[in-house]
């Protein structure tokens, strides 16, 4: 706190800058005609036939002859190769390329099925069509048995239950790692069979 010169109180605030940092994405786009920096380049024709090491200009004037884009495709300093071509044809491709590559990418997901050491037949039924179902669709099981209270004491009826579900799931099912005991839980994963 201070006083101005006509005698009215001035209070100094500290004001705090917060430096933001924003992380670009990487633009993985090429450079394209006029973008392009270099004085000389290797050019590729549209035939993907090897021009050689010409200016730029000449590049620039090949491509606007065939009605084409010039593209750098490999932007290293000592020898840079640009190409005619399409652009525009040549994006719609890459994305179509990568569409068809996540599409055809198989998502494996981990489906969790939960036993109590005392689960009654026909809910063990129930529980072992479902992870048969899961099974079927490609994905990996986890079979889990809680123990409660003095339950601890019993774990190898635990194993017991476990090794009778892998038997029972054996068909459609491999046992991918084997129980084993994790605190107060028995966990075993199963995987889909080869077919």
């Amino acid at each position: 706190m201070g006083t101005d010169d006509d005698g009215t109180w001035i209070a100094i605030v500290p004001i705090f800058y917060l430096e933001v940092k924003f992380i670009a994405k990487q633009n993985n786009s090429l450079q394209v005609n006029d973008a392009i920096r270099f004085k000389q380049v290797r050019l590729i024709n549209a035939d993907g036939q090897m021009v050689g090491v010409v200016p730029i200009s000449e590049a620039l004037r090949q491509a606007e002859e065939a009605d084409l884009d010039l593209v750098l495709i490999s932007p290293n300093p000592d020898n840079p190769v640009c190409r005619v071509m399409d652009y525009g044809k040549y994006q719609f491709e890459q994305a179509k390329r990568e569409k068809e590559a996540k599409r055809n990418q198989k998502v494996v997901e981990v489906k969790e099925v939960g036993l109590k050491l005392t689960t009654e037949e026909h809910d063990l039924g129930f529980k072992l069509k479902n992870a048969e179902k899961f099974l079927r669709d490609g994905n990996r099981v986890k079979i889990s048995i809680r123990f409660r209270g003095r339950e601890m004491a019993y774990t190898q009826q635990g194993y017991e239950v476990m090794n009778s579900v892998s038997d029972k799931l054996a068909e459609v099912a491999q046992v991918d790692r084997a129980p084993r005991v994790e605190g107060r839980n028995m966990i075993m994963f199963l995987m889909p069979r080869k077919k």
